[in-house]
Protein backbone atom coordinates (compact mmCIF):
# COMPACT_ATOMS: atom_id res chain seq x y z
CA UNK A 1 0.00 0.00 0.00
CA UNK A 2 2.53 2.59 1.06
CA UNK A 3 4.49 1.43 -2.56
CA UNK A 4 1.05 2.98 -4.10
CA UNK A 5 0.73 5.56 -2.60
CA UNK A 6 4.38 6.65 -3.03
CA UNK A 7 3.60 5.98 -6.94
CA UNK A 8 0.57 7.70 -6.83
CA UNK A 9 2.36 11.33 -5.46
CA UNK A 10 5.49 10.99 -7.73
CA UNK A 11 2.67 10.61 -10.67
CA UNK A 12 0.56 12.97 -9.43
CA UNK A 13 3.59 15.43 -9.16
CA UNK A 14 4.73 14.59 -12.38
CA UNK A 15 1.63 15.75 -13.85
CA UNK A 16 1.77 18.76 -12.11
CA UNK A 17 4.77 19.91 -13.65
CA UNK A 18 4.08 18.78 -16.73
CA UNK A 19 0.93 21.05 -16.80
CA UNK A 20 2.67 23.98 -15.91
CA UNK A 21 2.20 26.66 -18.58
CA UNK A 22 6.16 27.44 -20.49
CA UNK A 23 7.54 30.87 -20.05
CA UNK A 24 7.38 32.62 -23.40
CA UNK A 25 10.52 32.06 -25.64
CA UNK A 26 12.73 34.45 -26.60
CA UNK A 27 12.45 34.68 -30.37
CA UNK A 28 15.03 33.02 -32.35
CA UNK A 29 15.11 36.16 -35.43
CA UNK A 30 14.97 39.40 -32.92
CA UNK A 31 16.83 42.63 -32.26
CA UNK A 32 19.77 42.67 -31.44
CA UNK A 33 21.23 46.42 -30.92
CA UNK A 34 21.18 49.79 -32.04
CA UNK A 35 23.49 52.71 -32.27
CA UNK A 36 20.64 55.00 -32.06
CA UNK A 37 22.70 58.25 -31.70
CA UNK A 38 25.37 58.50 -34.44
CA UNK A 39 29.16 59.20 -32.22
CA UNK A 40 30.54 62.53 -32.43
CA UNK A 41 28.27 65.62 -34.10
CA UNK A 42 25.18 65.35 -36.06
CA UNK A 43 25.94 66.50 -39.31
CA UNK A 44 23.83 64.72 -41.20
CA UNK A 45 26.56 63.95 -43.52
CA UNK A 46 26.09 59.88 -44.97
CA UNK A 47 29.16 58.95 -42.90
CA UNK A 48 27.53 60.39 -39.89
CA UNK A 49 23.88 58.59 -40.97
CA UNK A 50 25.51 55.40 -41.24
CA UNK A 51 26.70 55.42 -38.07
CA UNK A 52 23.15 55.62 -36.89
CA UNK A 53 21.62 51.62 -37.19
CA UNK A 54 20.10 48.94 -36.13
CA UNK A 55 20.71 45.26 -35.89
CA UNK A 56 19.03 41.80 -35.82
CA UNK A 57 20.43 38.33 -34.79
CA UNK A 58 18.95 34.98 -35.46
CA UNK A 59 20.05 32.51 -33.05
CA UNK A 60 18.42 29.37 -34.39
CA UNK A 61 19.77 26.81 -36.74
CA UNK A 62 18.16 28.24 -39.83
CA UNK A 63 18.44 30.99 -41.72
CA UNK A 64 15.52 32.84 -42.48
CA UNK A 65 14.28 34.80 -45.90
CA UNK A 66 13.56 38.31 -44.72
CA UNK A 67 11.86 39.48 -48.09
CA UNK A 68 8.95 41.83 -47.45
CA UNK A 69 9.25 42.09 -43.73
CA UNK A 70 10.01 45.68 -42.03
CA UNK A 71 11.71 47.34 -40.11
CA UNK A 72 8.93 50.43 -38.43
CA UNK A 73 9.98 53.49 -36.60
CA UNK A 74 6.65 56.04 -35.71
CA UNK A 75 7.93 58.31 -38.60
CA UNK A 76 9.59 55.92 -41.50
CA UNK A 77 9.21 52.66 -42.42
CA UNK A 78 12.18 49.88 -44.47
CA UNK A 79 10.71 47.30 -46.33
CA UNK A 80 13.66 44.35 -46.54
CA UNK A 81 14.28 42.87 -49.91
CA UNK A 82 15.31 39.60 -50.69
CA UNK A 83 18.05 39.35 -47.77
CA UNK A 84 18.45 35.82 -46.06
CA UNK A 85 19.86 36.17 -42.42
CA UNK A 86 22.32 33.00 -41.88
CA UNK A 87 21.59 30.88 -38.73
CA UNK A 88 23.13 30.41 -35.41
CA UNK A 89 23.95 33.95 -35.09
CA UNK A 90 23.89 35.64 -38.17
CA UNK A 91 23.61 39.52 -37.81
CA UNK A 92 21.66 42.13 -40.24
CA UNK A 93 22.83 46.10 -39.86
CA UNK A 94 19.91 48.61 -41.22
CA UNK A 95 22.00 51.58 -41.44
CA UNK A 96 20.51 54.94 -42.07
CA UNK A 97 22.17 56.45 -44.87
CA UNK A 98 22.93 55.63 -48.22
CA UNK A 99 25.44 52.71 -49.20
CA UNK A 100 25.39 49.56 -51.20
CA UNK A 101 23.12 46.34 -49.52
CA UNK A 102 25.46 43.58 -49.06
CA UNK A 103 24.87 40.50 -47.10
CA UNK A 104 25.50 41.80 -43.71
CA UNK A 105 24.87 45.65 -44.03
CA UNK A 106 21.77 47.06 -45.25
CA UNK A 107 21.04 50.80 -46.40
CA UNK A 108 17.59 52.72 -45.70
CA UNK A 109 18.99 55.62 -48.07
CA UNK A 110 17.68 58.69 -46.26
CA UNK A 111 19.33 62.02 -45.51
CA UNK A 112 17.94 62.65 -42.41
CA UNK A 113 18.25 60.46 -38.56
CA UNK A 114 15.61 57.89 -37.41
CA UNK A 115 16.12 56.99 -34.21
CA UNK A 116 15.50 59.63 -31.41
CA UNK A 117 18.78 60.34 -29.34
CA UNK A 118 16.08 60.97 -26.41
CA UNK A 119 14.43 57.44 -26.58
CA UNK A 120 12.07 55.61 -29.44
CA UNK A 121 11.02 52.07 -30.35
CA UNK A 122 11.75 49.70 -33.02
CA UNK A 123 9.33 47.41 -34.40
CA UNK A 124 10.28 44.61 -36.22
CA UNK A 125 6.83 42.97 -38.72
CA UNK A 126 6.46 40.02 -40.40
CA UNK A 127 5.95 39.54 -44.53
CA UNK A 128 2.34 39.71 -43.04
CA UNK A 129 2.23 42.48 -41.14
CA UNK A 130 2.63 40.63 -37.77
CA UNK A 131 4.71 42.44 -34.79
CA UNK A 132 7.39 39.97 -34.43
CA UNK A 133 9.68 42.31 -31.65
CA UNK A 134 10.32 44.98 -30.72
CA UNK A 135 13.39 47.08 -29.00
CA UNK A 136 12.31 50.03 -26.69
CA UNK A 137 15.22 52.35 -25.64
CA UNK A 138 15.67 55.64 -23.74
CA UNK A 139 18.25 58.21 -23.52
CA UNK A 140 21.21 56.84 -22.11
CA UNK A 141 23.38 59.37 -20.72
CA UNK A 142 27.38 59.28 -21.83
CA UNK A 143 26.14 56.08 -24.27
CA UNK A 144 24.75 55.88 -28.14
CA UNK A 145 24.19 52.28 -28.30
CA UNK A 146 22.47 49.94 -26.28
CA UNK A 147 21.54 45.68 -26.16
CA UNK A 148 17.68 45.12 -27.43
Amino acid sequence: MRKLLAALTVTAAGLALTAAPAAAATPTLRFHSTQYDSPGKDTRSNTSLNQEWIALVNTGSTAVNLNGWKIVDKSATYTIGNVTIAGKGGVLYLHTGKGTNTARHLYWGRGNYVWNNTGDTAVLKTKAGRTHDTCAWKQKSGRTRVAC
